[in-house]
């Protein structure tokens, strides 16, 4: 053949050159370096590409043109060897001062601080602050306001409902001479909650009993409701006209279990219902006479 292809071995640019040119030295037209052009194939169909030689150097050796062969890379073993070094370095040292590098993200008051209110004690740090359930409860309808018992169905879910339009979640339930207090928050002055008052009727009358009292009944137990309004608490007794069911577990200990479906015949449709814990709280023996 006449004329074949080559490569140059320092760029990999094919220059096409004579078969008579073979073993003169010519110039890559792309990297401008001096090559030696190779010997022409001894075939018609060239298969391989060439590569000449750069003038100073010994012959490389022809290459398939479907074989790619890549380049490798060595790198230095103590470049390895310093590298992991820095990386262990510098993992002992966030180690080390992690307590002062990362800050908890969470709401509780971190180890050696003084929680507000805390009269200056420390809170341990291990202590979690408790999260108050959201005051969200489903508008008063026809499937949780209504003044009849034949169809009222308490849900296995905690008590819940509004008091004079405003969402209302039992956060304590607590028994004490009589009265059973449902009520959201679990220190203070009542500020929101329901008041059912059994004329100091006992825990131990109370435990497994089932009370229904529908509107129109004769006799009936005092309920208070008490809300917020403009920031001042408001209350209203109600002594009958409600629906009122009311079924308690057995006592454990000081607990009552209990569960409520009630409904006021307010404006509102003021509405309890759901499952309850109560917390007996029986009155402080007498002191003995001295």
């Amino acid at each position: 053949m006449s004329e074949f292809k080559y490569a140059c071995p320092v760029c990999g640019q094919h220059i096409k050159c004579d078969s008579s040119q073979a073993g003169t030295v010519m110039e890559c037209p792309t990297c401008f370096q001096k090559i030696t052009v190779p010997q022409a194939p001894t075939t018609d169909g060239q298969k391989f590409i060439i590569t000449g030689t750069k003038v100073g150097e010994r012959p490389a050796t022809n290459i398939p043109v479907d074989r790619v062969v890549a380049s490798e890379t060595k790198f230095p073993m103590a470049a390895v060897v310093i590298l992991l070094a820095l990386v262990c370095a510098a993992g002992g040292t966030v180690f080390a001062f992690r307590g002062k590098i990362f800050k908890s993200s969470g709401t509780g008051t971190p180890a050696g601080e003084v929680a507000s209110g805390s009269g200056g004690k420390p809170t341990p740090a291990n202590t979690r602050t408790r999260s108050r359930p959201a005051l969200v409860a489903p508008p008063a309808n026809d499937a949780n306001w209504m003044l009849k018992l034949d169809t009222a169905v308490i849900p296995d879910s905690p008590a819940a409902g509004r008091i004079h339009g405003q969402n209302f979640i039992v956060e304590r339930a607590s028994l004490q001479d009589g009265t059973l207090t449902l009520r959201y928050g679990t220190r203070g002055a009542v500020a929101l909650g329901v008041l059912i008052n059994f004329g100091g009727t006992q825990p131990e009358a109370l435990a497994g009993q089932s009370l229904n009292i529908i509107t129109n009944a004769p006799a009936a137990a005092r309920i208070t409701l008490i809300w917020q309004d403009n920031g001042k608490t408001a209350r209203k007794n109600l002594d009958g006209g409600y629906a009122l069911r009311l079924n308690f577990g057995e006592i454990s200990g000081t607990r009552l279990s209990g569960k409520i479906y009630f409904c006021a015949p307010d404006e509102t449709k003021s509405y309890v219902t759901g499952t309850f814990n109560v917390d007996i709280r029986r009155p402080r023996p007498p002191r003995p006479a001295n």
